[in-house]
Order: structure tokens, then C-alpha cells, then sequence
């Protein structure tokens, strides 16, 4: 599930508890199973959803998440692609020292900086993005 459907999701809940119906009525009766096979239960989301305004945190504690660390953009021709090697330097749209992007799922969450552990890289946070969706659409392009 990816976070669009989840936030769907939980939209869909919020408004059928504010209209008094329950949440097991969200299920769209055109993609109903076969009749032979039942209908999961959703009684213990339903109880949850109807005591709360809000999703505990909880439910989302064990949901995995992509992380992508973006160190720079650039376009290339499939030519300049071909001639690639061992050694070859690709010139990055950003600057020694920048800050880079972290996204989680496809949306920019914070900028870091690399640091070097030992033998491995690894990314110091330095800044977590205030309202992280509104940034994703700034840097798809």
C-alpha cells in the first residue's frame, strides 16, 4: 500500500464515521468476492477507527517505507550512456557541500550531508522538511 491509498483510506473511514455509518460499509460492493468466499473483518479497525479521530501511530509502526538518498541529478544522451566505464565521472546539477535530498517513498523528507563511517557512507540528517509533500513536486522534474 502506498501512501496515497492509505491516506485514501483513512479519509474514507474519517467521512463514513462522520456520517454514522460503519467503516466495514467502506468496501466497494462491485469488487465483491465470490460468494463463496467471506469478507474480511474488519471489527477491530472498525473499533479503533470509531473511537479516535485519528489513526494511532501504532497501526504504522511496522509498515516499510523505500529510503532514497539523491546526491544530484543530471541528463545524459544514450550515447553518452554507452560510453561509460570504469572511471568515468558524471557531473551531478549540484555542488560540492550541498546539502542532499532524503526521500521516503517518493517524497522529499529531510537534507543531509554524507559522512564517512569506517569503511561505509552514511547520511548525517541535518534538516527534516517541515511539510514534506509539498516539496516532492518541486524536484520530480
Amino acid at each position: 500500500m502506498n501512501p496515497a491509498e492509505i491516506d485514501a483510506l483513512v479519509a474514507s473511514a474519517q467521512a463514513a464515521k462522520a456520517a454514522g455509518q460503519p467503516i466495514s460499509s467502506l468496501m466497494d460492493e462491485s469488487a465483491a468476492p465470490a460468494a463463496s468466499a467471506r469478507a474480511p473483518q474488519l471489527t477491530e479497525f472498525e473499533q479503533t477507527m470509531m473511537s479516535t479521530t485519528e489513526v494511532p501511530i501504532g497501526m504504522l509502526l511496522d509498515l516499510t517505507l523505500p529510503v532514497s538518498i539523491e546526491l544530484g541529478r543530471t541528463a545524459m544522451t544514450v550515447q553518452e550512456i554507452l560510453r561509460l566505464g570504469r572511471g568515468s565521472v558524471i557531473q551531478l546539477d549540484r555542488l560540492a557541500g550541498e546539502p542532499i535530498d532524503i526521500y521516503v517513498g517518493d517524497r522529499r523528507f529531510a537534507e543531509g550531508e554524507v559522512v564517512v563511517l569506517g569503511e561505509h557512507f552514511g547520511v548525517r540528517i541535518t534538516r527534516v522538511l517541515a511539510n514534506p509533500s509539498a516539496n516532492s513536486s518541486a524536484n520530480a522534474a
